[in-house]
């Protein structure tokens, strides 16, 4: 394939994909420029891999696999890195928008407390909240699907127990 050509295939495949992307360095992040950072990681990775991909796996799980592959990394060395310094709480960010319900601290809440889940837990609900199924999450994660719906089970009662708090 020319060069011209697999730019704009690849462009397009990343338009057509963004959701992804975006959904997970949304959940890995919450300042916009580590979420810049992330989402470039993310796409040079699926660019490297780009003509590796086996059409055997569904599209969607291929790229979720990358993107929460290099979000947890990026998630550690981010971590590590801020072991050495005091942070400076500049999050500004508000993920929710106001709804007709009034549910605006309770989504919140939730987001917050996603965001404090470790990096596998953090993977495991936006892939559940993403609406994909045990076995679909079990084969981006690697993990058996009885080990999904223990974890999720296990999340979503934690969370819960959290929400009815706030």
């Amino acid at each position: 394939m020319a060069p011209q050509e697999f730019n704009q295939e690849f462009s397009d495949f990343i338009e057509a994909h963004k959701k992804i992307i975006f959904k997970v360095c949304n959940s890995y992040c919450s300042n916009p420029e580590d979420r810049k950072d992330l989402a470039q990681e993310i796409v040079f990775q699926i660019w490297k891999s780009f003509e590796k991909y086996n059409d055997k796996y569904k599209i969607s799980t291929w790229i979720y696999r990358i993107a929460l592959n290099v979000a947890i990394s990026f998630y550690r060395h981010k971590k590590r890195r801020l072991e050495n310094f005091t942070p400076i709480n500049d999050s500004i960010l508000e993920y929710a928008a106001p709804d007709e319900n009034g549910n605006q601290l309770q989504l919140k809440t939730l987001h917050e407390s996603i965001e404090k889940l470790d990096p596998l837990n953090r993977a495991l609900m936006i892939l559940y909240l993403d609406d994909n199924s045990y076995k679909e999450i079990s084969e981006i994660l690697g993990i058996s699907e009885s080990n999904v719906a223990t974890k999720l089970n296990r999340i979503k009662q934690k969370l819960k127990q959290q929400l009815q708090k706030a």
